[in-house]
């Protein structure tokens, strides 16, 4: 556990990083499906996924 919360932390600070640059190539994409992938399995998914849920709620409901 300890293992995927480091490389989670390091998988962030990377995006983050990449993001600010301004530059995102493959390997930088690459870099953020794995921070994906890693979330996905870390205790924060279930509130990630009810946050997008209503995020996707609230949008679906918006009539231009």
């Amino acid at each position: 556990m300890a293992i995927s919360i480091s490389a989670v932390l390091l998988l962030l600070v990377l995006a983050v990083i990449f993001m600010r640059s301004g530059g995102l190539k493959v390997s930088h994409g690459l870099v953020c499906l794995l921070l994906g992938f890693l979330l996905a399995g870390t205790g924060l998914a279930p509130t990630i996924h009810s946050g997008l849920t209503a995020t996707a709620d609230i949008v679906g409901s918006l009539r231009p």
